[in-house]
């Protein structure tokens, strides 16, 4: 690019990423950090004219190598404004680089809220939305659904419009495309009246919590479950709006000290001590046994505190496959435990719900869906086993009609995918319309979505 260009990539040493949870790091050709259509558009003409790719990259919180690419790498922090906020219509009009953070303190200011929120906030409003990322409740679908309208520009330098009523298909492919369509400039996204809720949070036995599950997920809007194994105990977070003054339940030294200091030190022992996490992870339920009411902002309710960089996989389920599947679950590492050989894997297993939608790549398409994910901890940063302990609790997931979560590693190639998603081709083509020339393929679409052999996962790993 040349050196009257507005716009300077990042070049030699500084062109590194590496992902949040320090699982995956690429080094770009280039990287460009645009603030507006303008500079997006020279990008892309720049790679256009010499054969590049590039890939869209917010904050770089997925697990997987989804934002990795050894072409352009066009970061989108500095796309970030809000463009309009309708108090009447409840929508928000916003550049795809917003953080949810800066997303919810701009929302707030006009008394209103997004509908559901997933764990963490530190992640682009595009970045969710390209990988149909989900909050929890049985009633509430993936946050892609709450998409209104998009404006994009294509890989040949056109910028559209899309929504239900124009371009449909354009936009359907979009909203869980995996950044595959096209560069998403502004999202027209569905919100509500600000509101609070009202968290109760318990523990009860595995077996008590698995017969009762039904009961249990259609009992409150918003319900979580944190498995921890080794204590064979289950922490249920029920949620609901409600008109209750604020109150929260925390202290310093069970979050912080325990929660993050204490916890993360037995970690480390643990890649040494395998046992040992057997014991952490029966400390990590001691330290959450209490019975707990908070009431807070929605998005405050909905977050976590995620401390750890992490290696983790997610997969969705059909709902009725729920209970089967976790007592497989219970079983396996029933085993596992019996074994003093065994795996000793991290805590908790998180379990979520969402509603049935009709987005093509959606995990939740077609069906009421149950989320189930593993993770396993990076101690100070330091590297853990689990490629055994993934690939175990895959084959359980996928046994029982399992779809992985895009934003995080798994197996799965187009052979496979094509049996799951019914509309996967039809994405293929829309895919080939918009971007014929793959400009927007990086090697995880290339990957998954097209069977590229010679574009592995590992060449990115850590």
């Amino acid at each position: 690019m040349s050196s009257s260009s507005p716009i300077h990539p990042l070049l030699a040493r500084d062109a590194r990423f590496t992902n949040w949870g320090l699982t995956f790091s690429c080094a770009p050709l280039a990287i460009f950090e645009p603030e507006n259509v303008d500079h997006c558009q020279l990008i892309l003409d720049h790679a256009r004219r010499h054969g590049r790719t590039v890939r869209a990259v917010g904050v770089g919180h997925s697990p997987s190598d989804l934002a990795c690419t050894s072409g352009y790498m066009l970061r989108t922090l500095k796309l970030n404004r809000v463009l309009e906020v309708n108090v009447d219509k409840q929508y928000v009009v916003a550049e795809a680089g917003i953080t949810l953070d800066s997303l919810h303190t701009e929302l707030a200011r006009h008394g209103l809220a997004m509908s559901n929120v997933g764990s963490i906030s530190d992640q682009t409003l595009g970045g969710i939305i390209t990988t149909a990322t989900h909050g929890t409740g049985i009633n509430y679908s993936v946050i892609s659904t709450h998409v209104i309208a998009l404006s994009l520009l294509l890989a040949d330098g056109s910028r559209v419009s899309c929504s239900r009523e124009e371009r449909p298909d354009l936009f359907i492919a979009s909203i869980c495309g995996l950044g595959s369509t096209g560069l998403i400039l502004t999202i027209t996204l569905q919100v509500e009246p600000a509101f609070r809720l009202r968290e109760m949070q318990h523990t009860t036995a595995f077996d008590d919590c698995v017969q009762n599950i039904d009961r249990l997920v259609k009992g409150s809007q918003h319900v979580r479950i944190w498995w921890y194994p080794a204590a064979d105990s289950m922490r249920v977070f029920s949620a609901d709006r409600t008109a209750e003054p604020k109150r929260i339940m925390a202290t310093w030294l069970s979050h912080s000290f325990f929660g993050f200091h204490v916890l993360q030190f037995l970690l480390f022992l643990g890649r040494y001590f395998l046992n040992l996490n057997m014991f952490s992870t029966r400390f990590a339920a001691w330290l959450v046994k209490d019975d707990v009411v908070n009431v807070d902002d929605s998005y405050r309710i909905f977050n976590l505190d995620v401390r750890f960089p992490q290696h983790t996989t997610e997969w969705a389920i059909p709902y009725e496959n729920t209970q089967p599947c976790l007592h497989d679950l219970h079983s396996w590492l029933a085993r596992e435990f019996a074994d003093p050989r065994g795996l000793r894997p991290h805590f908790p297993i998180e379990i979520r719900f969402s509603d049935s939608d009709d987005i093509w790549l959606s995990p939740s398409n077609g069906q009421r869906t149950c989320w189930i994910g593993i993770v396993q901890y990076k101690p100070y940063g330091l590297e853990v086993p689990y490629s055994d302990l993934f690939d175990r609790f895959e084959a359980i997931m996928f046994r029982h009609g399992g779809r992985p979560h895009w934003a995080k590693a798994h197996p799965l190639r187009p052979d496979t995918l094509r049996t799951l998603y019914p509309r996967f081709d039809d994405f293929i083509r829309v895919l080939q319309d918009v971007d014929p020339h793959g400009i927007f393929r990086n090697e995880y679409v290339q990957r998954h979505i097209f069977g590229k052999a010679d574009c592995d996962a590992s060449v990115f790993r850590c």
